[in-house]
């Protein structure tokens, strides 16, 4: 018997017991079916994690004070005693490998552009901020250091303040009221969109951070002068990252005069770090969807087997006749692994779409961007073929051994 053939026989015994095929396939369609679902998710997941770390550049570092410790007691993160300008300067210029470092202080207040009152974030930065953050100039020009120093009451929007404040005209040039203090906008940045966390990149006015500082009155402290509420640093290119973290780590120990064998009351944080973190926790996920997946699929396959042994002793009479007008013993196992084969492509099919169908609903309901990766609705089709062949080959191979005079007088 050709191939053809063999297919039509197949197709043509999984039809007249139909709905035994279609519970057989059940497993098959389910394990399919998650693999598609889950591992797109994933992707759609690392894929917008990517987006995020890109916004932020992979050379970025986050300097903060720490935890503080007093009569025994530890204060929560941020506690201990905050940087300043001079912890800023003295990295930028004695930290080689640094091409750029801004310190940050932030408020939340109300601006005011006629008639509109919209709370937002206020971000002081230096000048240096906008290349050490990729925040890209869409309209208007930057403050540069002297206007920093000038405590100059100048002021950088984002494309949220844009769109609510200035109702989509060109802001450039107004005059923006904050916290009841006139700034002049002399610029505009480029959107970023939300944060993995569902905040607004773009709700946000950047301004000097001697002005906010004074006139807004944001991280200002009688115990240290020129406080910042965070160092960023830019590694340059081609640069060791965990060099200029020991770096750092060492200036900053010696300028607060931490003790050999103290702890660290300041942290210095790397999104490289953050980013080797995910890439193992993927790795993990991708390795339990794996034995989710291998779990489901080798139910379904013993599912099919019995199904498979079952179909075997009904058709004990029709194996035998065939075998006593000539068909050989391989051509008995061949049939039977053919629809075996074909009774899990099948399923695998059904389950490709039930598993896309899932992922485009999962990504609509949840608003978010899911990757189908090609290469695995390619293996998950190819696994349920080789589940229909390791699973049929033992009722197959059963088959093919029956005695034809036996077989012929099973009832």
């Amino acid at each position: 018997m050709n191939l053809w053939a063999s297919v039509q026989v197949a197709l043509i015994a999984l039809r007249v017991n139909a709905m035994r095929s279609a519970l057989a396939m059940l497993g098959v369609i389910i394990g399919v079916a998650s693999v598609i679902v889950l591992v797109s998710i994933s992707e759609g997941t690392k894929a917008a994690v990517e987006a995020q770390i890109s916004r932020f550049g992979t050379n970025l570092l986050i300097v903060r004070p720490g935890s503080s410790i007093f009569g025994g007691r530890r204060g929560g993160a941020g506690s201990a005693t905050p940087m300043n300008d001079s912890d800023a300067l003295a990295i930028r210029d004695e930290i080689s490998g640094v091409s750029g470092v801004s310190g940050e202080v932030s408020t939340s207040a109300s601006v005011i552009a006629g008639n509109v009152n919209w709370p937002t974030r206020i971000q002081g930065v230096n000048a240096e901020f906008f290349d050490v953050r990729d925040w890209i100039l869409d309209e208007g020009r930057l403050f540069d250091e002297d206007e920093d120093s000038a405590s100059r009451r100048l002021a950088v929007v984002g494309q949220t303040i844009v769109a609510e404040v200035f109702d989509g005209a060109s802001p450039v040039g107004q005059t923006l009221r904050v916290g009841g203090v006139p700034f002049e906008v002399i610029g505009t940045v480029e959107g970023k969109g939300q944060t993995s966390f569902g905040s607004d990149q773009d709700d946000i006015v950047f301004a000097p951070l001697s002005t906010v500082r004074s006139r807004l009155g944001a991280s200002r402290t009688p115990t240290v002068r020129g406080a910042v509420s965070t160092i960023y640093v830019d590694v340059g290119p081609g640069e060791r990252i965990d060099n200029v973290i020991l770096d750092i780590q060492d200036l900053l120990r010696l300028r607060r005069g931490i003790e050999p064998g103290a702890d660290d009351d300041f942290s210095v944080a790397s999104l490289a770090e953050f980013i080797r973190a995910r890439n193992e926790t993927e790795s993990q996920l991708g390795l339990l969807l794996a034995v989710g997946a291998a779990i489901v699929l080798l139910v379904g396959g013993i599912g099919i087997m019995n199904i498979m042994l079952v179909s075997v002793t009904e058709r004990t009479r029709e194996i035998g006749l065939r075998l006593a007008i000539g068909a050989r013993p391989g051509d008995i196992r061949n049939q039977f692994l053919i629809e075996s084969v074909i009774l899990c492509l099948i399923g695998g099919v059904i389950g490709l779409g039930v598993g896309i169908s899932g992922t485009l609903i999962y990504a609509e309901v949840g608003q978010l961007e899911i990757a189908v990766n090609p290469l695995i609705i390619l293996l998950a089709i190819g696994a349920s073929v080789l589940v229909g062949i390791f699973f049929g080959l033992y009722p197959a191979h059963r088959a093919s051994k029956l005695n034809p005079i036996e077989a012929l007088r099973f009832e």
